[in-house]
């Protein structure tokens, strides 16, 4: 049975920096892409960042682009998201997913196979 569990998210001040962890079980995690996502109350799920298998390719949307960094630990099944200068707007519940397809990590939420159950970021002004 595969998991993800995220885990990290809180309240925060604007300009204010959080980590958030994704642990992931019963998968092979370095077979795997993995994504972070993002829905604010009222709005669409969007995209925030994505990780290849091997880690040496990473993509962010341009709303987090130079504020906010993946990385992955292989060797603790593990993908993290430190995002720094937070913004009231980057208030959500983030999700990580898994994508277990070769290539580019997608940007879509339809692309991957596994979610986790998401954990809330609140900035406050």
């Amino acid at each position: 049975q595969v998991q993800l569990v995220e885990s990290g998210g809180g309240f925060v001040q604007a300009g204010g920096s959080l980590r958030l962890s994704c642990a992931a079980s019963g998968l092979t995690f370095s077979n795997y892409a993995l994504g972070w996502f993002r829905q604010a109350p009222g709005k669409e799920r969007e995209f925030v960042a994505a990780i290849n298998r091997s880690g040496g390719y990473t993509n962010y949307a341009d709303s987090v682009k130079g504020r906010f960094t993946i990385a992955r630990d292989n060797a603790k099944n593990t993908v993290y998201v430190q995002m720094n200068s937070l913004k009231p707007e980057d208030t959500a519940v983030y999700y990580c997913a898994a994508d277990r397809n070769l290539g580019v990590p997608a940007r879509r939420g339809s692309g991957y196979d596994y979610w986790g159950q998401g954990t809330q970021v609140t900035v406050t002004s």
